[in-house]
């Protein structure tokens, strides 16, 4: 390390009585990130959740709503791979200038359009998909981003502190579009996240470019693309997680889905009922949040258990009697997923070195929301086949499963390392 980069690191760093995981909020560029982050989740999120509401005003059809999550998510699956690739040798911070300029229009012609009372079902899976790909480059960018960011000194509680406030976003946004959604339509909500978007680029372009620590870029040439899948496939470890995330994803990423179909058939309380299914669960996810933060590692075992939790407590929550013990079991619901989601990330992204973390995460991403848009074609087609209580037990089931199985296999892999060792 230069001496110039120690000066610069040593510059950032705190007394040591101050806990770990609260010494990256001293640095101004990073309480900016934070803030961007959130802000750009929580737009969308909450554009997402519009574009399923919409679709299940247009179509009447909860399977509908499946195939509106599933456009979301599966170009993540295919814009994937190459997103990470341009992430780890281009500049990061314009990405998410460009990515962010890309999405405001989006949300702002939607809201236009669904204002206008003209717009059809396929004019939404059209913005899907383009919110889709544009989300599948964004996201990678913005993770390794905090890297260059707060430098080697702060970089794990950095970490942790971003996939906590990015999936706390992520489950914030559902829960303020259903109310925006409830007293203002759903284009008021296209709206808010054009509007969002013009606050994280006023924040992105307010990060002062001679305080971050510029990170190595990939070299370019033949093989830079498969070197993520090489990089993972090497490490067992590594994978199985990724595997598990997007397991969970599928079988447990369904809110928009079985919320709105509870809101709708169970509960009849429609879209307020909706918005409070969302809030209750944020505050939830909240709790996980801050504890994932605090802690400095679940490791794998802690990973495991947490994501076997998420699936029992969404099969509990199924079971509920009543409104209330419902919207309970969602508060666990939430801070279930958001400890499953934070922990897990972390641990890909400290697992994976620096020059080929965008590749990683671009590799794990589209996996966990590749995922999540498979788990809305399920739980939508098991809500019309067999009823929203089914559906959710059914896929709160096989989240417990996942876990189970890549449990043995992590500790398989363990076992057999140390006999190797030995």
């Amino acid at each position: 390390m230069s001496s110039e980069r120690q000066r610069s690191e040593q510059s950032f760093r705190t007394p040591t009585n101050q806990p770990a995981w609260y010494q990256p909020l001293t640095q101004r560029n990073y309480r900016l990130f934070l803030a961007l982050v959130f802000t750009g989740s929580v737009g969308v999120w909450m554009q997402r959740l519009a574009q399923d509401w919409l679709v299940l005003q247009l179509t009447g059809s909860p399977a509908a709503v499946g195939v509106a999550v599933a456009l979301q998510f599966l170009p993540m699956l295919v814009v994937g791979p190459l997103s990470g690739l341009l992430v780890d040798m281009f500049p990061k911070r314009r990405i998410m200038l460009c990515c962010q300029a890309v999405i405001a229009v989006l949300a702002l012609g939607l809201a236009a359009w669904a204002a206008s009372g003209t717009i059809t079902v396929w004019a939404v899976y059209a913005s899907c998909v383009a919110l889709g790909v544009t989300s599948a480059i964004n996201q990678p960018a913005s993770q390794v981003f905090v890297n260059e960011v707060v430098g080697d000194a702060h970089l794990r509680p950095a970490i942790g502190l971003n996939n906590a406030i990015g999936q706390l976003g992520a489950m914030a946004g559902p829960a303020v579009g259903g109310v925006v959604i409830a007293q203002a339509g759903s284009a008021a909500a296209f709206a808010a996240n054009s509007a969002l978007c013009l606050l994280v680029l006023l924040l992105i372009a307010a990060i002062r470019p001679a305080e971050l620590h510029p990170s190595i870029r990939a070299a370019r040439g033949r093989g830079q693309l498969l070197a993520g899948f090489r990089y993972v496939r090497e490490r067992p470890s590594l994978l199985l997680v990724i595997a598990l995330a997007g397991l969970l994803g599928m079988f447990g990423m369904n809110g928009p889905v079985v919320l709105a179909a509870f809101a709708e058939r169970v509960w009849h309380n429609g879209v307020e009922g909706f918005g409070l299914f969302n809030t209750v669960s944020a505050i939830g996810a909240l709790a996980g949040a801050l504890l994932a933060a605090r802690l400095r590692s679940l490791g794998r075992k802690g990973i495991v258990a947490a994501a076997g939790l998420f699936g029992l407590s969404q099969l509990v929550a199924a079971l509920m009697p009543n409104l209330i013990l419902f919207t309970v079991m969602l508060v666990v619901v939430g801070f279930m997923t958001l400890l499953f989601l934070t922990s897990a990330a972390t641990a890909v992204q400290l697992e994976a070195g620096p020059e080929i973390r965008g590749r990683v995460m671009a590799l794990y991403l589209p996996l966990l929301l590749g995922g999540h848009a498979l788990g809305g074609l399920l739980a939508g087609w098991l809500t019309e086949q067999f009823g929203v209580r089914t559906g959710l037990v059914a896929t709160g089931g096989l989240g417990m499963l996942s876990a189970l199985v890549i449990g043995l296999l992590l500790w398989r892999h363990g076992r057999r390392t140390r006999n190797t060792q030995a």
